[in-house]
């Protein structure tokens, strides 16, 4: 068994270069791995399965043909693309993950995550989360017009920037306590997720942390081959 995982990509399509980046590396790096994890953030914003512009066909299209390759790939959402749904997987072909996954390789158990739920320091974020991951906030957003949810979530990532630029770097990382209560909760010893940009191998009491980068600059991801993670960079 072997996996290739990435996460915050940020794709969006006023950065061709980036998507051009994400093709390259799915025609260089993914071939002879079983499986593909994204662990959210694939899309800078997502407003819904129904939003078929040119580009997001074009990204349907790239992870489709990895999955008719033979490779199995999984999705997971992020803060950024919540609301992706059944029928976007569906068009290319994959499982969407809850926000906590375990992957086994072999006698190895990885939980899989994203990474927000473990910045439990930045109190007004973890609020905002709540509100839109309830299924009402959803509902009612979703039923809205393509426009007006386009207004909502330009006005929402704006909000976002302009608080991120306010808050200390210490606030939006990894809580310690709650990484080693998740990792109690689910009894494992290696954890794998993106979220705050910070790529490194954390080891702490007797737990392996791999964090995964952005792609805004050097990329790193993911490999896991029985039960073995490194870090690599493209």
């Amino acid at each position: 068994m072997s996996a290739v995982l990435i996460s915050d990509l940020h794709l969006h399509e006023s950065d061709l270069a980036l998507y051009d980046k994400f093709e390259r590396f799915l025609s260089s790096k993914v071939n002879g791995f079983d499986n593909l994890f994204i662990l959210g953030d694939l899309f800078e914003t997502w407003i819904g399965d129904d939003n078929e512009s040119e580009f997001n066909k074009n990204v349907i299209e790239i992870l489709k043909k990895v999955s008719t390759d033979g490779i199995k790939v999984f999705l997971m959402h992020g803060n950024r693309d919540f609301l992706i749904g059944e029928n976007f997987c569906s068009s290319i072909k994959a499982k969407l993950l809850s926000d906590y996954h375990i992957y086994e390789d072999g006698a190895s158990k990885i939980l899989l995550l994203h990474g927000d739920t473990l910045c439990t320091d930045d109190v007004r974020y973890q609020e905002f989360r709540k509100l839109v991951r309830d299924r009402s906030w959803r509902d009612d957003f979703l039923s809205k017009s393509l426009q007006e949810r386009f207004d909502i979530a330009s006005g929402l990532r704006e909000m976002s920037n302009e608080e991120t630029g306010n808050k200390k770097n210490e606030i939006m990382d990894v809580n310690r306590e709650s990484v080693l209560k998740i990792s109690s909760e689910f009894s494992i010893d290696k954890m794998i997720h993106g979220h705050t940009h910070r790529p490194f191998i954390h080891k702490d009491e007797n737990l392996v942390r791999v964090v995964l980068s952005d792609w805004e600059n050097e990329v790193n991801y993911a490999t896991v081959i029985d039960g073995e993670i490194s870090l690599e960079t493209f």
